[in-house]
């Protein structure tokens, strides 16, 4: 089905923005630069995880 790659290669970018994440947070000084990519990451991921919710609630 379309909804089902849609759905792995959200979740797919969801994983990768978690690790992306992890690595900025790992540092022991973030730069304001780091701080604001961030903000950027949790966004998206959240957007990501929205959209995941959506496609399984279309599915029950």
């Amino acid at each position: 089905m379309v909804e089902d790659e849609e759905f792995k290669k959200i979740k797919k970018a969801h994983a990768e923005l978690s690790s992306q994440l992890d690595e900025l947070e790992k540092k022991p000084y973030l730069t304001p630069q780091d701080e604001m990519e961030i903000k950027i990451i949790k966004k998206k991921k959240l957007a990501y995880k929205d959209e995941m919710e959506k496609i399984l609630r279309k599915h029950r």
